[in-house]
Order: structure tokens, then sequence, then C-alpha cells
């Protein structure tokens, strides 16, 4: 038999950070069953591959994944390869674009490599819930909606929200909750995990898991990470977050980039701190936040690259930001001449011609120091140190002869 932490110790290491535990005395009853059987908990959290990258905010969550291993139980990583050709309209206010299955797998591909640079992979199961929902008949779909009502559903703020608005909302999206249920009845959770978005589907799979005959699992919801930006969450979709597979200076530059009214969010949610250890780097953040931040962007880093990494990171931005210098290597391109337009596209900074005459538009562009002007200014002969934003720089010679990138390469 396997022997597990005291009943209290692993409820203190569960409640560390969540915003509730529905319901808590179920867990309490759970974990004190597990330490008499000595046999671990099964505890689930479902992933959409509907991006090739996992960032910051999934980390939160993940982490508690691996607190629940570090007490001995057993955790599921489920790759919603099959919820994503639906698509979560959690938090939607429309419905969301559809995924192929070519798409959902190359982003599936990833994320084994990067969830293990959190989660033990001894104690960790990958699993797909294709590997259950893709099989079930028409008669095994008519079954599982006959377990849950519209009128239950549309208790969803944002079903809710939609329906008053005379927005539409698919049927298929009606589907998307109870699948997600559905897959913790094929995996007989014992605990689910996820953000406040995700609350209203983790109680529908303690409804149906209950309507299929079995001991329904417990809701332990986390917060959701505030983005970079510092107001909305993190989201690729709104461009505030920090990738863990990024370089190590983009996520060094991108931390140090947080307002300070985010420092004591991430430190409790992501630095990855013991209980005992937290009040003291809460105090840093209150009375030295520049400090603070320099320290959460280099834990952050090592956390994903190693120390090593997040020296160079640190010295990194020091020549950029505090000496106002350049990196010290830069990506070089050769082009023809062009419209600064045109060569940011062609560089990779934009993807299109629209949005690279924003980025002009906007003053975020500078050549050599200075900012750029117009996007359809036209770059001659000559080498220019092309920056956008704070962290994007390159080396581009403008040349009349062979050139690596021909001006007008790309799509519009």
């Amino acid at each position: 038999m396997a022997a597990f932490p005291p009943l209290n110790e692993q409820m203190d290491a569960i409640r560390q950070g969540a915003v509730e535990i529905i319901p808590e005395e179920d867990l309490a009853r759970k974990l004190e069953r597990s330490i008499a059987r000595g046999e671990p908990l099964t505890v689930k959290q479902g992933f959409d591959p509907t991006r090739p990258h996992l960032h910051l905010g999934y980390m939160v969550s993940i982490r508690k994944l691996r607190t629940f291993q570090e007490l001995g139980h057993r955790v599921v990583f489920l790759i919603g390869d099959f919820t994503a050709l639906v698509g979560d309209p959690s938090g939607r206010s429309e419905t969301r674009p559809r995924l192929t299955e070519e798409e959902i797998e190359r982003n599936a591909a990833t994320y084994r490599e990067q969830v293990f640079k959190v989660l033990d992979p001894a104690t960790t199961v990958i699993d797909r819930n294709s590997r259950w929902l893709r099989g079930l008949s028409l008669a095994d779909v008519l079954g599982l909606t006959g377990q849950y009502t519209v009128a239950r559903l549309l208790e969803r703020d944002d079903f809710s929200k939609r329906f008053a608005a005379q927005v539409p909302i698919s049927l298929v999206e009606f589907l998307y909750p109870l699948m997600q249920g559905y897959d913790s009845v094929a995996l007989r959770a014992d605990v689910e995990l996820g953000g406040t978005d995700q609350k209203f589907n983790l109680l529908v799979g303690r409804t149906l898991m209950e309507r299929y005959g079995l001991e329904p699992q417990v809701a332990l919801i986390m917060p959701l990470l505030r983005g970079t930006d510092g107001e909305r969450k993190m989201s690729q979709s709104y461009d505030n977050y920090v990738g863990i597979t990024e370089s190590p200076e983009d996520q060094y530059g991108k931390t140090m980039s947080i307002p300070d009214t985010l420092l004591d969010e991430w430190t409790t949610l992501v630095a990855g701190l013991a209980a005992p250890e937290l009040p003291a780097a809460l105090e840093r953040c209150r009375t030295q936040p520049y400090a603070a931040k320099r320290w959460l962007a280099a834990r952050l880093v090592e956390q994903f690259h190693g120390a090593d990494a997040a020296q160079r990171a640190s010295a990194h931005f020091d020549r950029l930001f505090k000496a106002k210098d350049a990196p010290a290597e830069l990506p070089a391109f050769t082009h023809a001449p062009a419209t600064l337009a045109v060569v940011l596209r062609d560089i990779g900074f934009a993807k299109s011609l629209g949005e690279a005459r924003r980025m002009a538009t906007q003053g975020g562009v500078q050549l050599d120091g200075v900012k750029a002007g117009e996007a359809d200014r036209e770059l001659g002969v000559g080498r220019y140190v092309v920056k956008y934003g704070k962290l994007k720089f390159a080396d581009v010679r403008i040349v009349d002869g062979p050139s690596d990138i021909a001006a007008g390469k790309g799509r519009e």
C-alpha cells in the first residue's frame, strides 16, 4: 500500500491558490478513503489543442496537478482532440471558428513535451477524449443529451447573454459541456481541475457521473491568470501571454513588462513557491517591486530553461533595456529595395501588409533607434536595425544585388 501525507497536510496543499472546491467535504472524504486504502485519486484536467503552445495561464492549474502528484495521486492530462472539433464556448460571445483535424493534430503533438516541464511523467497519463467520444453511436449521444435540459444549459452566463442578445448559439455548442462531462464519466475521475470560466462544465461532469451511477467528481476551481496587459485573462488571442516554450529572453522581457499590480498574482500563481516561502515573496512585491519582478522573471525562465538560461536572459535584458542596446546577436536578413511595410512582412514581424501598416502607424516600429514613420516609405540600399515593440529586433541589409528575401515575397 502506498503511503500518503496526512489529510490536513493534503487539504492545505490543495487549497493553496484555489478559488473554490466543490464540495470540500467530498474531497476530504475521498482523501481519507485514499489514505485508508493506499490508493491514489484520479485527478483530471482537459486541454483542447486549439493552439500549438501552452502559456503561463495554463500553468496555474498544471502546477496544481503537480501538487496532487507530489501528494501521491495519479494525474490524467487529457488532450481534448475531439472536443476541439467543437470549440469550447466558455466565455465566448460568438461561435468559435471550427478547426480541422489536421490543425488539431499538429497542435496536440507539441503538448507532451511542454507539459512535462512541470508534471512528473512517472505519475502522468496522457489520454485523448477521441478514444471514447469518437466511438459514440447516435443512440449513445441521444442518451447523453437526455441527461440534461436546455433550461439548465441556458443558466450558463455566456449562453444566457447570447440568448438574450439574440446571438446565435449552435446546437453543437450545447453539446460541448456534455462532452466534457462525459470525459469524467469515461475516466471515472475523482477530481477535475479548471479555471473559473470552466466552473459550469465541471459541475455538468458531477451531474453526469451521478446519472451514470458513479460517484461524482470534486470540482477544483482555479483562478485565471491575467496577462501581461494587467487586465484580461492570459490568452494568445489577446497577445498578452508568455509561452512556456518561448525563448528565455522573451520570457524574461515579457515578465519584466507586466504592471506592478500583477506581481502578487503572478508570484502566488506561477512562481511555484511552497506555502512557507510565499509571505516573504509577497512582502518583497510590495516593498521592492523592481527587485521582485527581476526575481520572478529569472525564476520563470529557470523553471522552463534552466539556471544558465536565466542568467543569460537577465544579462540580455540589461543590455537591451538598461544600456539601451540592441541584442548582441540579431537575426540577419538581406532584402531588395522595398517599402517598410513589405520588409516588415517579409522578415516575419507582420503576417500581412495590413498588419505592417498598422504597426508603423501606431508608432511601434523603429529604424536605427528612431521612429520609422510611414509604412509606405521606401527603404533604399543600406543597413538598418529594425525594432518593433520591446522585444523584436532584426539586422536588415537592403541591397541591389541578390538577396535572401526578395521584395514583395509573401501574402497581403
